[in-house]
């Protein structure tokens, strides 16, 4: 496969992920405890499943390319303490709407859940089962940073009943992992694999990045092949987003050690070709699986799911998210928590839930959201049954989307007939620039300033 540069060049453009539609930066503070608290009361009411996310926004280390909510620090008094405000946070939820809903899935984010001590990873693992009702097949994942991890980590992890752990790896190369300030050997990173094998788990993911500084195409096909070699069951490859006027610390990345254009999409192209090669299915956005794996099986049965965890086969689910800048969602909200560490237990402190601001989203929002989520996780988008489905008459309801549609058709990234919109092989590397053409929100502001990475 072979993609012109001018057609990189063309959609290398600033765009959302995605995780959520409409998209966070059109969260508003006019929505907030009390807004949240009588959603709570209603999606209690509804007694839809749940999905639980905690965010840890601990580090050890700062990595210079790192997007998250995050603090790096050896004070561990500040995670101490931060748990407290975290067990508060879970007992006022879970008195407003936890009771007698099924928790089918749970993640730990960060930052590094793992900064955690295996203690204290036991204790806020038993706490959530204290106050939510876990489903006996729940998925749980957690993700784990190889350095300072130890082997009681992984045995706290795998008794407070994890069985997916995702593990930061990123790239393999010394002279990428000294221009990141992230220096992990590959020994370390099968060391801890084989801590989190022999522990039982059977399902654990890889992240790397592409763009990363320093990286070349020899230096990344060998990261490639070495991570192959280890044959994780999952991997997530991003693309690294350079976003210095949104996080700070990136300006300690020199922009001349970033792979040019030319380079990040050779990179990209090796990776698919690599990892087909050794069995693995392209999901879509950067996600690989074994072909036994269940996100594989939710695709080809169109049960995927695309939230703020990335893909999930948990669609009908709440998400209640616990902790600094954590998103919640549920059918007709999303509600985010204050970013700021002291702002989110101040709050707390004053016995309230540490809203900052949400989005009750339009019956429009649903549907377009809908047809987002399908395009990015089933790869095409059936027009009568959509249409059927949402009471809308398709064309109509989607005239601007299907004009900007046809710029993209012409340079062969989707196909539409008069049944359905498919993204093509190539249209996979463009994922997020097809499913803006469907965002109403884009279509109409003006920004002053950047707003989102770029697309490629």
């Amino acid at each position: 496969m072979t993609l012109p540069i001018a057609l990189l060049e063309k959609y290398s453009q600033p765009g959302p992920r995605y995780t959520s539609y409409p998209t966070a930066p059109y969260f508003t503070e006019s929505f907030g405890e009390k807004e949240w608290r009588a959603e709570l009361a209603q999606s209690q009411q509804a007694g839809r499943d749940l999905s639980l996310y905690v965010h840890i926004p601990f580090c050890d280390t700062l990595c210079y390319y790192c997007g998250c909510n995050m603090l790096a620090t050896k004070d561990y008094n500040k995670a101490s303490r931060y748990l407290g405000y975290l067990l508060r946070e879970i007992d006022m939820l879970a008195d407003c709407a936890g009771q007698g809903r099924a928790v089918r899935q749970l993640h730990w984010g960060g930052g590094t859940p793992t900064y955690l001590h295996p203690d204290d990873i036991a204790h806020l693992a038993q706490h959530l089962r204290s106050r939510f009702t876990f489903a006996p097949d729940i998925e749980a994942g957690c993700e784990v940073d190889p350095r300072e991890l130890t082997q009681a980590h992984v045995s706290a992890l795998r008794a407070a009943g994890f069985n997916r752990l995702s593990l930061g790896v990123q790239d393999l190369d010394d002279a990428v992992q000294r221009a990141v300030n992230r220096v992990q050997s590959e020994a370390l990173i099968r060391q801890v694999l084989g801590w989190m094998r022999g522990e039982g788990f059977n399902s654990i993911n890889m992240d790397l990045m592409v763009g990363l500084p320093k990286q070349t195409v020899a230096s990344f096909t060998h990261t490639l092949d070495q991570v192959i070699d280890m044959a994780p069951d999952r991997l997530a490859v991003f693309g690294y987003a350079h976003v210095p006027w949104m996080k700070k610390h990136q300006k300690l990345i020199q922009e001349t050690d970033i792979p040019s254009f030319e380079v990040r999409l050779e990179m990209q192209l090796l990776m698919h070709e690599k990892l087909a090669q050794a069995g693995y299915v392209y999901i879509g956005m950067d996600h690989f699986a074994k072909p036994g794996d269940e996100l594989v099986k939710a695709q080809q049965e169109k049960t995927l799911y695309r939230n703020f965890q990335g893909y999930t086969t948990h669609k009908n689910c709440d998400i209640y998210a616990f902790g600094a800048s954590a998103i919640s969602q549920t059918d007709e909200v999303y509600a985010q928590n204050y970013k700021r560490l002291r702002d989110y237990e101040a709050h707390i402190d004053a016995g309230h839930l540490p809203v900052e601001r949400g989005l009750r989203i339009t019956r429009d929002d649903k549907i377009r959201r809908d047809a987002i989520s399908r395009v990015m996780c089933d790869l095409a988008l059936e027009r009568k049954p959509f249409a059927d489905q949402w009471g809308i008459n398709f064309e109509q309801h989607f005239e601007s989307t299907l004009h900007s549609l046809k710029s993209l058709e012409q340079d062969g990234l989707v196909r539409t007939t008069a049944e359905r919109i498919v993204v093509t092989e190539i249209g996979r590397f463009f994922l997020r620039n097809i499913a803006m053409c469907f965002d109403a929100y884009l279509a109409t502001e003006q920004q002053d300033k950047p707003r989102y990475s770029r697309t490629i």
